[in-house]
This record gives structure tokens, C-alpha cells and sequence, in this order.
């Protein structure tokens, strides 16, 4: 398809406007589509801006930023407050300097801060072994408190025999 303004170039550019439910195509090259008034954007996307993004917008956490901008990374140098402007950190400990900052962060995009995904046919014998006993552990305890003894028991019992796959 090429571009509805110069007729030369190929459009890569796509915009739809739906204004009180009248549809509007528009299809221009970059050249064109850079000129054009009601095209104003910033076409660099930046995971870093993203999370810049992210991180100032989480202001409702439980997180004080006024508070961690001076807290520092031991190993570079890095402090929050610069992490926070550039959306990068200095090195690889600032993950461990940063991780009760960054907790808030992590539980806002994934909606938890532990991964619990689903793990491949392929490389899961032992990785769905653990994962397994860690329900049935928790399946456990939940049945101790509730006072639950013979339920406790099975589940016990398969912990054991799963454990012992473990160790085979």
C-alpha cells in the first residue's frame, strides 16, 4: 500500500480515527506521517521510559520515595532516585540493594511478586516434582491448623514419596 499523501513511498504508517462513531483510515510513510499535524508522538519506545513510567506512577504503594532517593548501591554507586529517572540500574547488585523498592514495582505489572508459572513438558521431571511438594506442603499446613490430622497424614505421606523421586 502506499502512502495516501506522496503516492510514492510505502505506507507504514496506520492511523484510525473513530470520532462519534464515523471511522477515519489514514495510511502514510514515515516521511509524511512526520509531517502530518495529528500525528504527535514519540516513535523511540524505551523499556527503560516504560518503567521510569511505571515507577512514577506507583506513588499510591506503600513505597516513601521522598525517602529512598538517597538510599545508594553499596557496589556502584547507583542511588534509587537515579534509577528512578533513567529507568536503569548500575549493576547487578542494585537488585538486591533496591528489592524492597522494587517489590511494590513487581507485584503491580505481574499481580504477584513470586513466579508461578507453568513449566515445560520438556525440562519439568524435577522442576514439576518441586513444584508439587510445595502445594502439598502448603495443602499441610493448612490441614494442621484447621486440625485436619488424618488428611495431614496423606499429605504427608505424599511429600515423602515425591521427595523420594527427588533423591533417584
Amino acid at each position: 500500500m502506499l502512502c495516501e499523501d506522496c503516492g510514492k513511498n510505502k505506507a507504514t504508517v496506520h492511523l484510525t480515527k473513530v470520532i462519534n462513531g464515523n471511522v477515519n483510515k489514514v495510511h502514510l510513510c514515515e516521511d509524511c506521517a512526520s509531517k502530518n499535524k495529528d500525528f504527535n508522538f514519540d516513535s523511540s519506545f524505551s523499556i527503560h521510559n516504560f518503567l521510569t513510567g511505571l515507577l512514577e506512577g506507583s506513588h499510591n504503594e506503600t513505597v516513601d520515595f521522598s525517602k529512598t532517593k538517597s538510599i545508594k548501591c553499596d557496589t556502584c554507586g547507583m542511588t534509587y532516585g537515579k534509577f528512578r529517572q533513567i529507568g536503569l540500574f548500575g549493576c547487578d547488585d542494585c537488585y538486591d540493594n533496591f528489592k524492597d523498592k522494587l517489590k511494590p514495582l513487581v507485584k503491580r505489572i505481574h499481580g504477584h511478586n513470586t513466579h508461578i508459572g507453568k513449566v515445560p513438558k520438556r525440562a519439568g521431571g524435577v522442576i514439576r516434582v518441586k513444584k508439587e511438594i510445595e502445594k502439598y506442603r502448603n495443602q499441610l499446613n493448612s490441614a494442621v491448623k484447621k486440625e485436619e490430622f488424618e488428611k495431614a497424614v496423606e499429605l504427608r505421606d505424599k511429600i515423602k514419596e515425591l521427595e523420594g523421586q527427588l533423591d533417584n
